[in-house]
């Protein structure tokens, strides 16, 4: 009985799926604060150019 407990791998395939799961998170993390780090320059940029363009009255 106690070998078989030791022969079983049942656990090791969860623990994988797991641990590629959380990788796979931190690189869709990683990449959208990336991405919204770029697009907060870029609005800001496109903020500034159109208040000074504002025409006067």
């Amino acid at each position: 009985m106690f070998a078989k407990f030791l022969k079983d791998e049942s656990g090791a395939t969860a623990i994988e799926y797991g641990l590629i799961a959380a990788l796979i998170a931190l690189a869709i993390v990683g990449g959208v604060t990336a991405l919204g780090s770029s697009l907060d320059g870029f609005f800001s940029a496109v903020s500034t150019k159109l208040d000074g363009s504002k025409p006067t009255n």
